[in-house]
């Protein structure tokens, strides 16, 4: 039965993509292509049966172990039925939850949601009204339904800030969670660079004047080069926004409501203080 025996089920701008391409470049250990297939939360994909998220496991080699990589899995209240359509998929396996400093989460995930033009450069308006930029980062509130399902001991906690401070480290621990007995190697050509403070928001119409073959072409031959990349400076964030005193204060007000949450589901878990430097000890 080629199913996963783990999943990477987020947070959403947390360092999954790098953890998830460290784990397959290890021997005896195997991520589905795509490796963020969302099969258990987005509907059109659940549609395509099981027989089909089967089949992105068949590549594995005997005796791998098997997973996949979906920060769908940890989108509440967007993707309600994950853990249920889950849990009667898989009667057992391994999460890996990843977290960030939830206030530098949703800096991130403001970012890209400005790239992909869906909010403005207003982050007080953004944040009022796409609820989802502070819902993804209530980690005790995403986490809890997964470990109702599978236990707390089914769950490996870590946070992007532990990564960064002990890739090798990290991955070791991760590894040994999912029952990997052999040595890993954390490989630097594979690290993800850090890209949010060089998005670029696009244009109405993107697919149609941007990846168009046709539309590439008349660009590169009618516009000239120093026009093209002056629209394309003008369309980039260089910098990371700076969220406003207010808002900031709001934010991390609300995420340590959480946080005592996730003290209570992970007592005395390390990565907590590294998540959390604006939370008292």
């Amino acid at each position: 039965m080629a199913l996963p025996d783990f999943l990477i089920v987020g947070a959403m701008k947390s360092g999954t993509t790098t953890l998830a391409a460290q784990i397959a470049a290890q021997k005896g250990l195997f991520i589905s292509t795509p490796k963020e297939p969302n099969f258990f939360s987005d509907d059109p994909v659940y549609a395509q049966g099981l027989d089909w998220y089967r089949n992105l496991f068949e590549a594995a080699a005997p005796g791998d172990l098997k997973g996949e990589a979906s920060t769908h899995y940890t989108k509440l209240p967007t993707y309600p039925d994950t853990v249920a359509r889950a849990r009667q998929a898989l009667a057992e396996v391994k999460l890996v939850y990843m977290i960030r400093n939830p206030v530098a989460r949703a800096v991130s995930h403001y970012i890209h949601e400005w790239s992909e033009g869906r909010v403005s450069d207003d982050m007080e308006a953004a944040f009022r009204t796409r609820s989802e930029l502070i819902d993804y980062g209530l980690y005790a509130r995403q986490i809890r339904p997964w470990i109702d399902a599978y236990g707390a001991d089914a769950v490996h906690l870590t946070s992007l800030e532990a990564m960064k401070a002990d890739p090798q480290g990290t991955l070791e621990e991760v590894t040994r969670f999912l029952g990997h007995a052999g040595p890993v190697a954390w490989v630097a050509e594979r690290e993800q660079a850090n890209v949010s403070a060089e998005r670029i928001r696009k244009l109405p119409l993107h697919g149609l004047l941007v990846r168009n073959p046709v539309a590439a072409f008349l660009r590169r031959t009618l516009v000239p080069r120093g026009l093209r990349d002056r629209i394309r400076r003008s369309r980039q964030m260089t910098e990371r926004p700076d969220l406003p005193k207010a808002l900031r204060r709001r934010l991390e007000a609300r995420f340590a409501e959480d946080h005592a949450d996730l003290a209570a589901l992970f007592p005395g878990h390390p990565t907590l203080a590294l998540s959390y430097p604006f939370v008292n000890p």
